[in-house]
């Protein structure tokens, strides 16, 4: 009698594996476009240099992310630490709303 209910309870415990199925596909590609505060498209050393001279000492509109730019943590972007993040896609080419706009981070001309 036990080694009869012991039997059973296996055999019900290991159908539901049989059953389970392989679960969803993944996607190829994330759904939504890239995640907030990823780096996208890694910009070249002229529209890089023509956004260093735009920003004017005021960088951080066109930062994704400010925290990974700014390498050595002072709190300001240097030259060096822009270019380095425009060539690990850290720069957006097109500058933030300011928050108090009601715009926060979209850039100005998002479909261009």
């Amino acid at each position: 009698m036990k080694l009869t209910t012991l039997i059973a309870l296996a055999l019900l415990t290991s159908s539901g594996y049989a059953f389970a199925g392989g679960g969803a596909a993944v996607p190829d590609r994330p759904e939504g476009g890239p995640p907030s505060g990823r780096p996208a498209a890694v910009l070249d050393d002229s529209k890089c240099a023509s956004l260093w001279d735009k920003a004017k000492g005021n960088a951080a509109p066109y930062l994704v992310n400010f925290e990974r730019v700014d390498a050595d943590k002072n709190g300001k972007i240097s030259e060096d630490e822009f270019k380095r993040g425009c060539s690990k896609g850290w720069v957006q080419e097109h500058a933030s709303l300011p928050a108090n706009s009601g715009g926060g981070q979209t850039p100005q001309k998002p479909t261009e």
